[in-house]
């Protein structure tokens, strides 16, 4: 008989809800003190309460955890829900850095962190909607 590997979403892997919870607690924290993140804390509302659950539901379903976010929201159509925002390398620097620094904070394993940080950066460079994002149609980098 052979052993079957069971296989780990990363959503259990870092800790389930608590570790979601924790991380984007860490990450709107620093959104609200880093002078870096200026840019992006004056895109968001005074108080943040509705967006930070917005973020853990689909956080947390991103990594493998239940599908709260798809069954209130439907698709995420990341893009499309943030293209009232102007979203330039600025922007998602920022981004990047409050959240390298909530993983720092929330999740012990530093495997898990380094693979959810480069997946994260890879969606927050798709993410941009100005010059300098090869996505958008009609612009070609040099």
């Amino acid at each position: 008989m052979t052993e079957v590997e069971a296989v780990v979403s990363m959503f259990e892997r870092v800790g389930g809800a608590p570790t979601i919870d924790r991380l984007v607690e860490s990450f709107y924290a620093r959104m609200d003190s880093l002078p870096e993140a200026d840019v992006i804390r004056a895109m968001h509302a005074p108080d943040l309460g509705p967006t930070k659950d917005v973020l853990k539901r689909y956080l947390g379903e991103w990594m493998g955890g239940p599908k709260h976010y798809s069954a209130e929201r439907g698709h995420p159509r990341l893009r499309q829900r943030h293209m009232g925002f102007a979203i330039g390398d600025a922007e998602r620097d920022a981004w990047l850095l409050c959240m390298r620094g909530a993983l720092e904070e929330a999740i012990e394993d530093a495997d898990a962190r380094q693979e959810i940080y480069g997946l994260m950066a890879k969606l927050a460079d798709w993410m941009r909607n100005q010059a300098g994002n090869p996505h958008d149609v009609g612009m070609q980098r040099p």
